[in-house]
């Protein structure tokens, strides 16, 4: 794999990482048929989903190898560049959900890549959107996590220093709609996925 093709996987990867980590921290203003978008939806569901679309081309280009270094290399700059731009426990739970469902993405994408040109990309990107959302957003934004049933609930906030999580309707509200938008998405970068990958044999 030449090395500036590397070098653009992981900038592109890690600028999707990051901007994702900042515009997760910032609800989508307005109404839409009497619904407040700012308790179910936030600005990093639009930008996210484009990190499975570079492991996937990456994927299918040169393997899947070289698509978990392009994702390990992100992931460390992202980590390393979200601490700086975003909280600590958003920069925390986004390294943790970014690293598994990256993984989980290129094994599924693996495993179908042998079948028609779209199911591989869109049928991995969703599954492992799934992951993304429940780890990062349980991590990101839960008050508490139960570890072995109500006597032993352990705070969230006293783990990682930070105040303020908002109530779970709310962050259950945003990761809902935030699987609903990365879904879309993902469909839609069906469409620049087939063209960067056109020249590869399926």
């Amino acid at each position: 794999m030449n090395p500036l093709v590397l070098g653009a996987g992981v900038a592109a990867m890690a600028a999707v990482v990051v901007t994702s980590n900042i515009l997760v921290q910032h609800p989508v203003t307005g109404t839409v048929g009497g619904i407040n978008l700012a308790d179910i939806l936030t600005w990093g569901a639009f930008t996210y989903p484009f990190a499975f679309l570079v492991t996937d081309v990456v994927n299918r280009t040169f393997g899947p190898n070289k698509a978990r270094l392009v994702a390990l290399a992100g992931f460390c700059i992202a980590v390393v560049m979200s601490v700086m731009l975003a909280s600590p426990r958003i920069a925390l739970a986004s390294g943790t959900a970014f690293l598994l469902a990256q993984m989980f993405d290129i094994s599924l994408f693996n495993r179908l890549r042998d079948g028609v040109w779209w199911r591989a990309p869109l049928v991995s990107s969703a599954a492992a959107s799934v992951l993304d959302t429940a780890i990062f957003f349980t991590l990101a934004f839960a008050a508490f996590i139960p570890f072995g049933g109500d006597d032993f609930a352990t705070s969230v906030d006293g783990l990682f220093g930070i105040a303020g999580a908002p109530e779970a309707p709310r962050y259950v509200s945003w990761a809902i709609a935030d699987f609903v938008v990365k879904f879309a998405v993902s469909a839609v970068a069906l469409g620049p996925y087939r063209v960067l990958t056109a020249r590869t044999a399926h």
